[in-house]
């Protein structure tokens, strides 16, 4: 009998009954309204058969006049059809950026079912939170990207020396991140000159921020404005507006300034903090971090992307009180010149020292499946697989999430995989959330 009732075929029309779509009332209102166009014109027009009607509505109206009442309901019906007409094409319409080949029901009730998803912080920098950013764009539109703006290299590093603008580039790749990939206006976004005198390196979403903040007057109203022109799912916000610079102090006692040149140094790093000292915090940074249900720290260069975020210790000390679950998504490979020789705990403590030792982290997702083939650069760069240390982590209290996140390849290349990530993210948030 159960497999007789899945395989009925229901029609594709009925899907508009589906709860949540935030149509259906809209019809109902423009089905109300003609119907009291069509009471007016047939009052007017003082139908035979419609007499009765007539006498009704009169004695209703407290004998209104034949013409007025008439005028009344034909005015009542305009405005409730044309409310009714203009609220549905917002909900449909608003779907013209979709660019896929899904039904308008279809894309419809995704949109409607991601707005009411998580909502969710996601802090770090580099290409770790672009990555996490693509997966979890399939289950919420309610995202917060918190981006480092601590860059000092390549054409983010040019703009900030030459123009004295914050660094575009990890806030590019988060604007493109949620947008639509298969856009042509993404693609643009993200197209980099290979040649040209002062335009080779440039990406032409820098420039596009970079000449955006300087018609704006500031990086997030530039931010706002790119993110509405590539219609993306969430909001992008750099961590801070002061000009923040890293500083690296080794075991050894040597400081480096610059997160370009802390990798690059080598050597065991003691402690990072910023110039100036004390940076202040984006207000809607904290915002969204008191509203949120899921922080996100990672993955990413632990020094260099993520720890930079928690040495604004506004936005340390609002992640620490938050009810939101946290979790931070463990890198898979070490990296040379940070984490060298780092456990899964090493990073942990890492993390909650540069957050004056407050509680940012209620679990940690790590991969525990490595492809047989790892191209031999890893190894030649001194970058091995970060090992998981249980006991440590038991000690810290730290719930573990243990799952293959790594992306297929014959390359050897080991990657995330964003969708794998942002999977394994969901399921455990689902699960706890139920407690």
């Amino acid at each position: 009998m159960l497999k007789k009732i899945r395989h009925i075929k229901v029609p594709k029309d009925v899907g508009w009954l589906i709860p949540g779509l935030e149509v259906k009332r809209w019809f109902a209102l423009i089905l109300l309204g003609s119907f009291l166009i069509l009471f007016g014109i047939l009052i007017l027009l003082n139908i035979g058969i419609l007499s009765w009607l007539l006498t009704f509505a009169k004695s209703t109206v407290n004998y209104l006049p034949h013409d007025l009442l008439a005028c009344l309901l034909i005015i009542a019906g305009v405005i409730l059809f044309f409310l009714g007409w203009q609220k549905t094409n917002m909900s449909i319409m608003d779907l013209r950026t979709e660019k896929d080949r899904s039904s308008v029901l279809e894309i419809l009730y995704r949109r409607r079912k991601l707005n009411r998803g998580p909502h969710i912080v996601a802090i770090g920098g580099g290409t770790g939170l672009s990555m996490l950013l693509k997966g979890i764009k399939r289950f919420t539109n309610n995202i917060t990207a918190v981006v480092t703006v601590g860059d000092d290299g390549g054409s983010s590093g040019r703009l900030r020396e030459e123009l004295g603008v914050l660094p575009p580039g990890d806030i590019r790749n988060c604007i493109a991140a949620l947008a639509d990939d298969e856009d042509l206006v993404t693609q643009l976004f993200q197209y980099r000159f290979q040649n040209g005198e002062g335009l080779e390196g440039h990406s032409f979403g820098n420039l596009f921020l970079t000449a955006l903040c300087s018609i704006t007057g500031d990086m997030v109203t530039a931010v706002k404005e790119s993110s509405k022109v590539l219609s993306i799912r969430g909001v992008v916000l750099p961590a801070t507006l002061d000009d923040m610079k890293l500083v690296a102090k080794f075991e050894d006692g040597r400081v480096v300034h610059g997160e370009s040149n802390i990798p690059e140094a080598g050597g065991v790093i003691k402690r990072l903090f910023t110039e100036p000292e004390k940076c202040k915090p984006l207000p809607d940074v904290l915002t969204a971090i008191k509203g949120a249900d899921l922080i996100i720290l990672g993955p990413g260069s632990l020094y260099t992307s993520v720890i930079p975020n928690l040495l604004i210790s506004e936005v340390a000390d609002a992640i620490s009180a938050s009810k939101a679950k946290k979790l931070y998504v463990c890198n898979i490979m070490t990296q040379p010149g940070e984490t060298d020789d780092y456990t899964v705990s090493d990073h942990i403590k890492a993390l909650i020292k540069h957050a004056g030792g407050k509680r940012i982290i209620d679990a940690v997702l790590v991969n525990n499946v490595l492809s047989d083939v790892i191209s031999e650069g890893y190894a030649e760069a001194g970058s091995f697989p970060v090992v998981i240390d249980n006991d440590k982590l038991a000690s810290l209290n730290i719930e573990i999430i243990s799952s293959k996140l790594i992306q297929e390849n014959k390359s050897g290349l080991v990657r995330h995989s964003s969708n794998r990530v942002a999977r394994a993210i969901y399921y455990w948030f689902k699960k706890h959330s139920k407690k």
